[in-house]
């Protein structure tokens, strides 16, 4: 047997630290619930270290995740500029230290940059444990969206510093990986994601919620899931959208998510619909009850939505990019375009509109798809990358990124 599989198959404690968690919704903490499922599933000792949230008082105990983990560690939590519902986490090495020289994790993974990504990474390294991280989030190409470009560069070189420190930093897509490698991070590992066929299927399809968004039996639901942001290219998809509207003027607009962009995109568009926040098996209605799929992202990491969207016999229109560079076989199971050629991504859309039978057929296969994306394999490779690490006792060779630029 193998060192890797005898690391994965001996029951170990674990330590996740993150700057966001269940409640909260996003694509990061879904990412997070199910991988803390499947290892306490698996028999592992789970600890989390996470902020604390906003809705959660000092003298709060947090019970709604105690199925995800055995353990957790709430720490100050401060609102992130521009998204009081996210935290950074705010604790010294030093309290980690202790608490980890009290009760040691055989490994810990870190899925954030932040302040307290960078304190988890200092206490582990001081006293020998191995720790792994995880990239998560494109923190350097969101600048562009909000007017600080100039940002892009010192941000790269942080996270090129943040992650070498670490074992091993965890990618979802090989994509991913290369897009790592020119930042200069090493070593990297391709750790994806999987979705659960059983939440999000074609079958809770709700006509009676459909009728409330106005629509008819044979009218088309344009659905976007995710955060109302910038970063997401929301402009994309109300462009996209308004030409198929052009054509079909039945068609709807129906908005899951929230955030900065909401009020703007309300006020300009009164006629779109807006759900807001939607969870469980809600959110998974109000998938099954759409038809076609936008994503146009340039961002993301990954794309949990895209994977649901599948799961849900939804037509997904992307870039080939993420989850859908992975997971997406053009005009089989979903449409995708050159991250340049914003026309192919209308055209992807249109075609799904215009085509009845194409529109049927990859709805079908993308849920015959999804259903070979399981979380259990997922986990099965976390455990393999994460546990198999040894500390890494200096930080790496000296070089012109060996420091940080911010």
């Amino acid at each position: 047997m193998t060192r890797t599989s005898q690391a994965s198959r001996r029951i170990q404690h674990i330590t996740i630290v993150s700057e966001t968690f269940p409640p909260e919704v996003n694509g990061v903490a879904n990412t997070l619930r199910h991988l803390c499922q499947g290892l306490t599933k698996n028999g592992h000792k789970v600890t989390v270290v996470r902020p604390r949230q906003r809705h959660e008082s000092k003298n709060t105990e947090s019970d709604a995740n105690h199925s995800l983990f055995s353990h957790e560690y709430v720490v100050t939590g401060v609102p992130l500029p521009g998204y009081a519902d996210l935290r950074f986490g705010l604790v010294s090495s030093r309290d980690l230290r202790r608490l980890w020289q009290t009760d040691r994790p055989d490994a810990i993974y870190v899925a954030t940059q932040g302040p307290l990504g960078v304190a988890a990474v200092s206490a582990a390294k001081k006293i020998g444990l191995p720790v792994s991280s995880g990239f998560h989030t494109n923190f350097h190409q969101y600048s562009q969206y909000y007017g600080a470009g100039f940002l892009a560069k010192p941000l790269c070189a942080y996270g090129r510093w943040f992650h070498n420190r670490t074992a091993i930093t965890l990618v979802p897509t090989k994509k991913m990986q290369l897009v790592a490698s020119d930042m200069g991070i090493t070593p990297t590992g391709i750790w994806s994601r999987g979705v659960d066929c059983s939440r999000f299927a074609p079958y809770k399809r709700d006509e009676s919620l459909r009728a409330t968004w106005g629509l008819r039996e044979n009218d088309r639901a344009v659905l976007y899931v995710g955060r109302l942001a910038a970063e997401k290219n929301l402009r994309m998809a109300v462009s996209c959208f308004e030409r198929i509207r052009k054509l079909y003027p039945r068609t709807r607009f129906v908005l899951v998510g929230d955030g900065p962009m909401r009020k703007l995109l309300s006020e300009k568009h009164p006629d779109y619909i807006f759900c807001g926040t939607r969870q469980g098996e809600d959110l998974a209605r109000h998938y099954a009850s759409g038809d076609i799929f936008l994503f146009p992202s340039k961002t993301d990491t990954f794309g949990n939505v895209v994977l649901e969207a599948m799961a849900s016999g939804l037509a997904v229109v992307a870039y080939d990019d993420a989850a859908a560079s992975e997971h997406i076989r053009h005009s089989e199971n979903g449409m995708k375009a050159p991250l340049t050629m914003d026309e192919r991504f209308v055209d992807g859309a249109l075609r799904l509109t215009n085509q009845p039978s194409l529109l049927n057929r990859i709805r079908t296969q993308a849920r015959l798809d999804a259903l070979q994306l399981r979380w259990d394999s997922q986990v099965r490779q976390f455990e393999q990358l994460v546990l198999s690490q040894s500390p890494k006792v200096q930080y790496y060779a000296p070089s012109k990124h060996s420091r940080p630029l911010l």
